[in-house]
């Protein structure tokens, strides 16, 4: 009789735990810039104005050593997958180099966090920049596209980059759309940083109102601030003269604030400027393109206020884990910055219908027959002109670090990383900064930790890849993280960090060896003093890169280069 009871109340107990874990679950938000630097938020030492993601940060915790992978699309490869970006498919761009790791599409033998979550009870929204396939096109396949990769709702652009006022490839759910003729979302303005904090907002909203019993996972990819420098007029007006003393004084500045924050050490140097203010003749322009790209991080940040409002209305704040990450450093790219014929400037082009489907990266028009203007001394702004901010102003977006997007010194790959969960994470953490080394394999385990969610062996009878990664919630919570070596490759730029050393180079010279904790600007090349210790990790760098379908080396350029890259690359 006993045992029978005791049965009896087991079965019960049993009944509710799964209901119990349910409502432990909590809903997740992953945000996502594109194209920024280590120190351009207020939290991180930047002095544009980003007052609630500082105040996230003053809720959570920042994470001071978090990595990317260096480059837009094998950095979203990696965050969604939890794999590194080779394993998934892109271990460069949206081409197929003929070799596994350089597809340029998410492979079968990886999951999504989408997929992950969906079995263990999640709703799943993804607002914003896709950039995971090769197939951009209205009728071509979409086997990678949000959908077919575990989201239930989607509004964004397939594609990385396009105009901000009428952005390309822009897509609902399954079907590609016009801004101008979207029957669901008509603002008195079109400007794509709000299109998505607004899809983002009223996915929430709708949650709410529709699904509150389920938890969800949203994923939100701004493209503030990729080139080109669109911001509307208002957000500019913030920033004029607030770059005018130029770039040493602007990196001095930031420095001197991450020292005081404790992002950096209170001795970190600051890696070599590049650029000569005094050198610069049209300042007007140079200062400009600045000002122009603070106004879209400022935009953005806005937008995240809305995105934490509409939870904070519905009720669901309090156990909501947001994340904020970047996909890679500054960029140093001159798209736009190039001397441009004048005549080509005043040419004028047949109109674009207003519901016409566009897919153009860098568009030659706007809709109304008015050519997109280029060329330094175009202002940047506007809907019909398309500018980078340049080098300089990169490097002052990467302070203290070295390099850029596409490399793997710490200017390529430092990212923030904000976490915000007042349920999760406790009070004595707030305002903290963790200095425990992170990586974007490490979401994907973090999700799956928190949702109490089971990572898959196998879906739709193809086997998957095990997750890379491990979760960063024991760090959020004040305790120590599993250590583990995290490895790098884009574009033959190599990289392995292991507990404080990191192993580097660009591509085709030889390694170099950084003490990373204590010289986070990678100014004092260790190799030729410690050459066992250069030798061990450049043989665990090719044990991984072996087994991680990063070889063969230069398979990035295209087939024809793999032939010579072996017998080019240094030892």
């Amino acid at each position: 009789m006993p045992n029978r009871f005791l049965l009896s109340f087991l079965s019960v107990v049993l009944s509710v735990v799964p209901a119990m874990l349910h409502a432990a679950q909590p809903n997740i938000i992953l945000i996502m810039s594109d194209d920024m630097g280590f120190s351009d938020l207020g939290c991180y030492g930047g002095e544009i104005q980003t007052p609630h993601l500082n105040q996230l940060a003053k809720g959570g915790v920042r994470l001071s050593q978090f990595y990317n992978a260096g480059r837009c699309c094998p950095t979203r490869a990696s965050l969604l997958t939890g794999l590194y970006p080779h394993q998934a498919g892109i271990g460069h761009m949206m081409e197929d180099r003929g070799q596994e790791g350089y597809r340029g599409d998410l492979n079968g033998r990886c999951v999504t966090i989408a997929q992950v979550l969906k079995p263990a009870g999640y709703r799943t929204y993804a607002v914003g920049k896709w950039h995971v396939t090769k197939h951009a096109v209205p009728k071509g396949p979409k086997t990678n596209w949000p959908l077919q990769r575990g989201f239930d709702r989607f509004y964004g652009t397939i594609t990385g980059a396009g105009s901000f006022y009428d952005p390309g490839t822009l897509t609902r759910d399954d079907s590609m759309i016009s801004p101008f003729a979207d029957a669901e979302y008509q603002p008195k303005q079109y400007y794509y940083t709000d299109a998505i904090s607004d899809h983002a907002v009223r996915f929430i909203d709708e949650h709410a109102r529709e699904k509150k019993q389920q938890p969800f996972f949203m994923y939100v990819a701004y493209t503030a601030a990729h080139w080109p420098m669109h911001a509307l007029a208002e957000d500019v007006a913030k920033y004029k003269g607030k770059y005018d003393a130029g770039y040493e004084s602007m990196r001095q500045a930031r420095l001197l604030r991450m020292r005081e924050m404790g992002l950096i050490a209170k001795d970190a140097e600051l890696s070599p400027t590049f650029g000569d203010w005094s050198q610069v003749k049209d300042k007007e322009w140079e200062t400009r393109c600045m000002e122009t790209y603070a106004a879209m991080i400022d935009r953005m940040d806005q937008g995240i206020g809305r995105v934490v409002g509409s939870l904070e209305k519905n009720g669901l704040l309090q156990n909501t884990l947001i994340l904020f990450l970047q996909d890679n450093g500054g960029c140093q790219e001159g798209i736009g910055r190039q001397a441009t014929p004048p005549a080509f400037n005043e040419k004028t082009f047949p109109v674009i219908a207003q519901d016409a489907i566009r897919v153009e990266v860098i568009p030659k028009q706007t809709r109304d027959g008015q050519a997109v203007k280029q060329g330094q001394g175009t202002m940047p702004g506007g809907p019909n002109d398309y500018i980078a901010y340049g080098e300089a102003w990169a490097n002052v977006s990467n302070t203290p670090h070295r390099e850029y997007k596409h490399f793997v010194h710490e200017g390529g790959i430092s990212t923030p990383l904000i976490a915000h969960w007042p349920a999760g994470i406790p009070v004595a953490q707030n305002g903290r900064i963790e200095a425990q080394p992170g990586h974007l394999i490490d979401v994907m385990a973090t999700c799956a930790d928190v949702a109490a969610a089971k990572y898959p062996a196998e879906l739709n009878g193809q086997k998957i890849q095990p997750m890379e990664g491990v979760s960063l919630a024991p760090a959020l919570q004040g305790r120590s993280a599993e250590m583990r070596p995290i490895f790098w490759e884009h574009e033959g730029n190599r990289a392995h960090r292991a507990g404080p050393w990191k192993l580097v180079s660009k591509e085709n010279t030889p390694w170099e060896l950084y003490q990373i904790d204590q010289d986070r600007a990678e100014l004092h090349d260790l190799a030729a003093a410690e050459p066992e210790r250069v030798k061990v990790m450049a043989a665990a760098w090719e044990t991984w890169a072996a087994r991680s379908h990063v070889l063969p080396l230069g398979s990035w350029r295209s087939p024809n280069s793999v032939k010579n890259a072996k017998a080019r690359r240094p030892k």
